[in-house]
């Protein structure tokens, strides 16, 4: 039951990523006493520390996560200052495909369309510099206004925004509606672009 114990925890700290749990997130998401889960803890740090493997257990503020250990820093360097060498997810493509259709946009305008949280894939997209903040709404809250970059039109190989496939005329009229309809349209034209 440890080594089973010391999974379910290793795969629960690798599904939270950087938000980690705690002690008595692990006890109940693995129905263990305390004394278990410390003891499958100090399993998976001994474990990570006699291995090769790039992955450490820290505990931060309470808070267990895995995190990368420091001599593959560089590495890890060489991944953030280049971005775009990993695919686009599903989710980012389709919060992509809304804003580059109706910019300038802003986040709650995203969500309404996609009927699903965007801040995380409107995160990785600013990250990937294929959108970045393109004004703000006059008024209360002063919302930001979100638009594609010249990134963007780099790495899908467009000279300018005209040059986006047109939207089928059901989605370009009801985009609540018929939200799917532009983005197979989207992904099949830039199918080969998104997996470079």
């Amino acid at each position: 039951m440890k080594t089973n114990l010391t999974s379910k925890i290793e795969a629960l700290l690798f599904v939270a990523g950087d938000d980690g749990l705690t002690l008595k997130q692990l006890q109940f998401l693995t129905e263990a006493d305390k004394e278990e889960v410390l003891e499958a803890l100090k399993e998976l740090e001994t474990r990570y520390l006699n291995t090769t493997s790039g992955i450490c257990l820290k505990e931060l503020a309470g808070v267990f996560q895995l995190v990368t250990k420091q001599e593959v820093a560089e590495t890890i360097q060489k991944l953030v200052e280049n971005p775009t060498v990993q695919a686009l997810s599903q989710a980012s493509l389709e919060v992509l495909a809304i804003i580059a259709y109706k910019q300038p946009i802003t986040r709650v305008e995203v969500e309404d369309l996609r009927g699903v949280k965007s801040e995380k894939a409107l995160h990785t997209l600013a990250a990937k510099g294929l959108v970045q903040e393109a004004g703000r709404v006059e008024g209360t809250g002063r919302a930001i206004l979100y638009g594609t970059t010249k990134e963007f039109l780099n790495y899908f190989g467009l000279k300018n925004l005209d040059e986006l496939p047109p939207l089928p005329e059901e989605a370009a009229n009801d985009l609540d509606e018929d939200a799917d309809l532009f983005m197979t349209n989207f992904q099949e034209t830039f199918k080969e672009e998104v997996k470079v």
